[in-house]
This record gives C-alpha cells, sequence and structure tokens, in this order.
C-alpha cells in the first residue's frame, strides 16, 4: 500500500518536473483552465449563496429543535454542504476543463508519452476525446455525488464527523480526480472507463497519492489553474507506468 501511494506521489512530481521543462506546453495548459475557472467559480458562489436555504431544506428533523442544538446542528450542516460542494465543483472544475482543453491536453499527453517511449498503437480523433470526456465527467460526478450524499449523513456522527470524515473525503476527492485526469492519456492508450476505474480502484493506494494533493490544491482557485498541465502530465506518466502494463 505504501509503495502505491509513494508512486502516486511521484507521478505527480514528474508531471511537475515535465511541465518545468517545457514551459511553452505549461502556458498553452493554462488557457482552458482559466476559463473554466471562472464559469466554476460563478456556480459555487450561487451554491455558497444558497446553502442557509439547503441546509433548511435537508434538516427538517431541527425545526422543533431548542436552542443552541437546533443552530449547532444547521451549521455543522452547513460545513459539511459547503465541503460536499467544493468535491464536486473541483471535479466539475477538472471535468469542464479536461473537455475545453482536449486538444491541448491530448497533445500535452503526446509528448510526455513520447519522451517516456509508450506511444499509443493509434491516436483518436480528438472530437472522440472532447465527448468521452463529457460524458466521464457527467458520471464521475454521478458517483461522487452519492459519495457527498454518504458523507453528508456520516457527518452528523458526533466526533468522527467533524475529525474522520473530512479526511475520508479528501481520499475520496482524490481517487475520482485521479480517475479523471487519468481520461486523456487512458483513452490514448484505448482503455476503456471501466478499465481504467477497475484497475485504479484495485490499486486505491496509487490513485489517492496522486489524487489527494492535487484535489487539496485545486482548493486554491489559482493554484488549481497553475497545476492543471502538471497533474495531466502526471496523469500521463501514471497511467504509461501502471494502467497499460
Amino acid at each position: 500500500m505504501f509503495r502505491d501511494l509513494a508512486a502516486g506521489v511521484r507521478c505527480l512530481w514528474e508531471g511537475l518536473r515535465w511541465c518545468g521543462r517545457h514551459p511553452r506546453q505549461w502556458l498553452f495548459g493554462l488557457i482552458p483552465a482559466l476559463i473554466t475557472l471562472l464559469m466554476d467559480i460563478a456556480v459555487v458562489v450561487v451554491l455558497i449563496v444558497y446553502t442557509p436555504d439547503l441546509v433548511s431544506w435537508a434538516t427538517p428533523f431541527a425545526d422543533g429543535w431548542a436552542e443552541p442544538w437546533q443552530t449547532l446542528t444547521r451549521v455543522a450542516a452547513g460545513i459539511i454542504l459547503v465541503g460536499v460542494v467544493l468535491l464536486l465543483a473541483v471535479l466539475l472544475f477538472t471535468a469542464m476543463t479536461l473537455a475545453i482543453g482536449a486538444p491541448f491536453y491530448d497533445k500535452l499527453a503526446e509528448h510526455v508519452d513520447d519522451e517516456l517511449g509508450t506511444p499509443p498503437e493509434a491516436d483518436r480523433p480528438v472530437w472522440r476525446n472532447v465527448t468521452a470526456a463529457i460524458s466521464e465527467g457527467v458520471l464521475l460526478l454521478v458517483y461522487a455525488g452519492l459519495s457527498g450524499v454518504v458523507l453528508f449523513v456520516l457527518g452528523f456522527i458526533p466526533a468522527v464527523g467533524q475529525t474522520v470524515v473530512p479526511v475520508i473525503g479528501a481520499l475520496v476527492s482524490g481517487f475520482f480526480l485521479t480517475v479523471e485526469l487519468t481520461s486523456t492519456p487512458a483513452q490514448r492508450h484505448g482503455l476503456t472507463f471501466r478499465q481504467r476505474f477497475g484497475r485504479l480502484r484495485r490499486h486505491k493506494a496509487l490513485a489517492v497519492g496522486f489524487g489527494t494533493p492535487i484535489f487539496l490544491a485545486f482548493l486554491v482557485p489559482v493554484v488549481a489553474v497553475v497545476l492543471m498541465p502538471p497533474a495531466v502530465a502526471g496523469a500521463t506518466v501514471l497511467t504509461s507506468e501502471r494502467l497499460t502494463r
């Protein structure tokens, strides 16, 4: 487990190193990430503005509770809900960026594969990568949404909900983010979503080691834009070394 965890972190580091050696590719990869970020921020702001209404809707059982229990319960629910919103926002940002920037990131993955000596047998048309990124992104958002519901419920468990659940949430988010980021290089190598998801699920520590640091970094908007190209480069390394062999 620890070896896979370290391997995931190393793949991220290799992605950062690759982009450091290819600043032009890094710069071009920032463009779709910046476009997506502006749209994503608008969605998150709207959701956060309506958080009190959503919390009241999600906690009708607390309507008749005396103070301070009603307020404490709804504050806790609001914190958990914001956490779930941030989880989905990061995945939405990644899915939209990969779809909008498919030509950029496909070319980036191609250059990384060439340097690794693992080019795919046949390139896929860019339009197929775009449609795959959209469909897989929607599917992952559904999976993440279901996980978010479970985490939301677990968040009401005293002590555990305020300590263990946020950690689990970050690890789960990291796993889903790895599945999403490996979509472009995996498609180039002919791996289906089911194959990729299954292999990463068998090596959860690998996916968590790669994706969780990226998820935590993506919570900072500016860092999310800057880190997107290295994340794709690192995902290409991970795919080449661990998913296609």
